[in-house]
C-alpha cells in the first residue's frame, strides 16, 4: 500500500452516519402504512432562515436558506416562478460537490447537473432545486480527497470508501422531502439519475409523477466513476 493510502487509514475522520438521525423518535416526517394508503405524520425538523433574490445566468431566482433543527446541516433551495400544490414541479436534489460545482472537476459529472438542471428550470418557467450539505455522498470534503487519492492509484469509488472504512453513501434525503413539502409541494418531477432519491421522497409523502433524465455527455476522466455508479450503485445513466 502506498504511503498516501497509510496516512489516509490513519487518520481517517470520524463521519457521523446521517441515517440514524431522522428516526421516528427525533421528529422526522414517517410514514405509517395501511391497507388504504399511506399517513403521513409531518413533524418540523427543518426551519426557513433567510431568503434572498439571486439572480443568476438561468434567470432570477430566490434562495432561501434552511437550517436542521436536529443536526448542524443546513440547506440552500432555489425556486424559480410560480409553485402550485396542484400540479408537478419540475425538482431536483442535489447534493453538495464542492470540486465539480464550484471548481469545475472533470472526475464526476455534478457541475454539469447542477446547471443542466437550472437550465431545464428556466425553460420550464419554475421549479425548485434543494442543494443538501452533504459532500462526498456523506462523507466530507476531506475524506473525499483522500477517496480521490485512493482512486488515483486504481481504486473505483467504492473501494475507496471500504478502503478507508467508510459507508459507501451515507446521504439521507428526509429533510429535503419535508423542505419540498414545507414549500407546499407534494408531487414532483424528479430531475435525478438516483433510485433512492425517488424512494425517499415517495416514502414521506411527496410523489413523483416523472423521473427527468439528466441526459449529460460526461468528461472522459469520469466515465469509469460514472460507469461504477451505474453498475454497482444502480445509477439510471443512459450516456454511460
Amino acid at each position: 500500500m502506498s504511503s498516501n493510502a497509510q496516512h489516509a487509514k490513519s487518520t481517517i475522520m470520524p463521519v457521523k452516519d446521517c441515517r440514524s438521525t431522522f428516526s421516528p423518535n427525533r421528529g422526522a416526517l414517517r410514514a405509517l402504512q395501511s391497507k388504504e394508503s399511506p399517513r403521513f405524520i409531518s413533524s418540523r425538523t427543518v426551519e426557513r432562515v433567510a431568503e434572498a433574490r439571486l439572480p443568476t445566468d438561468f434567470g432570477e431566482f430566490r434562495i432561501i436558506g434552511s437550517r436542521s433543527l436536529n443536526s448542524n446541516e443546513e440547506f440552500v433551495v432555489l425556486v424559480q416562478g410560480e409553485l402550485r400544490h396542484d400540479q408537478p414541479t419540475l425538482v431536483r436534489i442535489h447534493s453538495q460537490c464542492l470540486t465539480g460545482d464550484a471548481f469545475g472537476s472533470r472526475k464526476c459529472d455534478c457541475g454539469q447537473q447542477l446547471r443542466t438542471a437550472m437550465e431545464f428550470i428556466q425553460r420550464e418557467g419554475n421549479g425548485a432545486i434543494v442543494y443538501q450539505q452533504q459532500e462526498g455522498r456523506g462523507i466530507g470534503i476531506i475524506n473525499k480527497i483522500r477517496a480521490y487519492a485512493l482512486q488515483d492509484e486504481g481504486a473505483d469509488t467504492i473501494e475507496a470508501n471500504e478502503k478507508l472504512g467508510l459507508a459507501v453513501d451515507l446521504r439521507c434525503y428526509d429533510q429535503c422531502a419535508e423542505i419540498l413539502r414545507n414549500l407546499g409541494l407534494t408531487s414532483v418531477r424528479l430531475m435525478s439519475n438516483n433510485p433512492e432519491k425517488m424512494q425517499a421522497l415517495e416514502k414521506i409523502g411527496v410523489k413523483v409523477v416523472e423521473r427527468v433524465s439528466l441526459l449529460i455527455s460526461p468528461p472522459e476522466a469520469a466515465r469509469g466513476y460514472l460507469r461504477t455508479k451505474k453498475e454497482r450503485m444502480g445509477h439510471l445513466l443512459e450516456m454511460v
